[in-house]
């Protein structure tokens, strides 16, 4: 446990701040898109016995170790957190014959990080095990289970609807509900259509978007949600490589006009109120912000965010540090980059200047909008010799993947930059398999708990969740299946990936404090459905998952 005599002081005090919201290749930038199929053999590549973190390059040399239970630090000053509320200034064709191959779906069954999740990679064994445990299966069970099935009747020579038609073994009988055995129907259709779209059987592939389109709704349940987007992807995606494209207008889009009218800092203050990962992800990232402050003593900060959105993070370190008698600041300056929303990043700036007042402390603010982040300098950003410097990156690094003369572009200035600190929160998933099948498979199954934390977290009919998933989502999954080259840029690699990326530039990994755990698990607990998110440790970074699947991963770096 920690023993730091400065513990209790640098800990992120939830009660005083209650109103507060709460290696290149193996990046494989450098892709040429790929779109080839696999053998029988090609499929036991990411297959059923193959480890979920050691495939497409990946070398995981960390094991992951769950702190969904980490116990209580010594000193620890409080011994529970109220849920940090928003504050009130941050409201706002001729088919041919091909020997199947399955090594996409197969890494459907290992998916999920959760040492108690069934690994055996038979249907029947998910089956029986629904039929005990008398519960309704998560999405990613379903899915995972429509991709057994898959090959299943693929490698027993069925094709097209009669794959479909094909009774369903006794054990699929035995599940809970006719909706449950409908919905693992839906996915083995959607996964056929994609593997037709792979070999370019477009007609064929037609045809089974068809039946998912019958099926499929974008205010149904998860399985019935994430199909309508994903065989809305198909279908564009047939459409471009048959040269029917017709350019989808904004406007076209029915709950895109509703994202308009919210605007993106309601949606995304919306969403952080209601799922847990995000705002714990926030939490421990900025518990070890003010340690580090604290640990050099550091009359001055100066934080550098290279996509601050609504800016809510720093409510929680400005209120940590103007708490922080031990150490008081003269002066705390954010710097945020970005080449979109300039007029949502002035509007944050308005409000974390007010809410700085209300503290009582010094505080700058200065907004550095750029047309491309390949155009970023070093002499953009004003330090000082006194001041510790702090970048901050959230699920930015990923969408420079595509370009990397621009991804190398601005690690160089961070390098240049010397902070004391890095913190990087990304995507713990590989959105970039030159493999259109795999690429497909891995987006499915990450977007599938994604889905699946919004139904738990939040209703049906919110207005939120429908511009979450009907713009935010449904855009990515559109880039992720429909684009090519570097069009593509939702793009997203493992933590594995990232650690040999960095090694590039001198970054060494230092680990979460206990502390820094701690938070991250007191705010999962005050969630309603928080059961539901998983915290793991893989190496020095923390991995937040929804049912096991891996979400977000956590890590913070110096330069040597």
């Amino acid at each position: 446990m920690m023993e730091n005599a400065f513990f209790s002081s640098t800990l992120v005090n939830f009660n005083e701040i209650q109103g507060v919201y709460s290696a290149l290749k193996e990046l494989e930038i450098e892709e040429v898109e790929e779109e080839r199929s696999f053998d029988m053999e090609g499929w036991k590549e990411i297959g059923f016995s193959h480890s979920h973190y050691a495939f497409h390059q990946e070398k995981m040399g960390d094991e992951m170790v769950h702190c969904s239970d980490y116990g209580v630090p010594n000193n620890f000053p409080f011994s529970g957190i109220p849920f940090p509320e928003v504050i009130d200034q941050f409201t706002i064709g001729k088919p041919k014959r091909h020997q199947f191959s399955r090594a996409p779906f197969e890494l459907l069954s290992n998916y999920g990080s959760s040492p108690n999740r069934a690994r055996d990679g038979n249907v029947s064994s998910l089956t029986n095990q629904a039929c005990v445990d008398d519960r309704k299966l998560s999405t990613e069970e379903i899915i995972r289970m429509a991709g057994e099935r898959y090959i299943q009747f693929s490698t027993q020579n069925f094709g097209g609807f009669s794959t479909f038609m094909h009774p369903y073994g006794c054990g699929l009988l035995g599940l809970s509900t006719d909706e449950t055995t409908k919905d693992i129907e839906l996915a083995q259709v959607l996964l056929s259509a994609a593997d037709k779209v792979g070999y370019q059987q477009f007609d064929s592939a037609s045809r089974l978007l068809l039946h998912c389109e019958s099926m499929a709704s974008e205010v149904g349940n998860p399985v019935q949600r994430i199909v309508y987007y994903y065989a809305e992807a198909l279908r564009e995606r047939i459409d471009r490589e048959t040269g029917n494209i017709k350019a989808k207008r904004a406007e076209e889009r029915g709950i895109h006009g509703k994202c308009m009218v919210l605007g993106p800092s309601e949606v995304f203050l919306a969403h952080h109120q209601k799922i847990p990962f995000i705002l714990a992800i926030q939490c421990a990232g900025m518990q070890k912000i003010i340690e580090s402050v604290v640990s050099v003593s550091a009359p001055k900060v100066h934080l550098i965010d290279l996509q601050i959105r609504n800016g809510t993070h720093w409510t929680i370190l400005m209120q940590a540090l103007a708490e922080n008698n031990k150490c008081p600041i003269k002066l705390m300056k954010i710097t945020t980059v970005g080449t979109t929303n300039k007029h949502e990043m002035e509007g944050t700036c308005e409000r974390l200047v007010s809410f700085a007042k209300s503290l009582n402390l010094p505080f700058s603010f200065k907004v550095v909008f750029l047309s491309d982040m390949k155009d970023f300098k070093k002499e953009q950003i004003d330090t000082e010799p006194d001041e510790i410097v702090v970048v901050y990156s959230p699920t930015v690094l990923r969408s420079m993947i595509s370009r990397p003369e621009c991804l190398e572009s601005v690690m160089r200035v961070i390098q240049r930059l010397k902070p004391a600190l890095m913190v990087v929160n990304e995507i713990e998933a590989n959105y970039n398999s030159p493999s259109f099948v795999k690429r497909f498979v891995e987006a499915l199954f990450s977007h599938s708990a994604h889905f699946d934390c919004l139904e738990d977290c939040m209703q049906r009919d919110d207005k939120y969740r429908m511009v979450l998933e009907g713009t935010y989502f449904r855009d990515g999954i559109l880039n992720i299946v429909a684009a090519k080259d570097e069009e593509r840029i939702e793009r997203s690699v493992r933590i594995g990936v990232w650690r040999a990326f960095f090694a590039r530039f001198g970054m060494m990994e230092i680990g979460l404090s206990e502390s820094s755990l701690y938070q991250a698990r007191l705010v999962v607990d005050q969630f309603a459905c928080g059961s539901s998110c998983t915290l793991d440790k893989n190496g020095k970074c923390l991995v937040v998952g929804w049912k096991g699947t891996p979400l977000h991963s956590l890590s913070t770096w110096k330069f040597l």
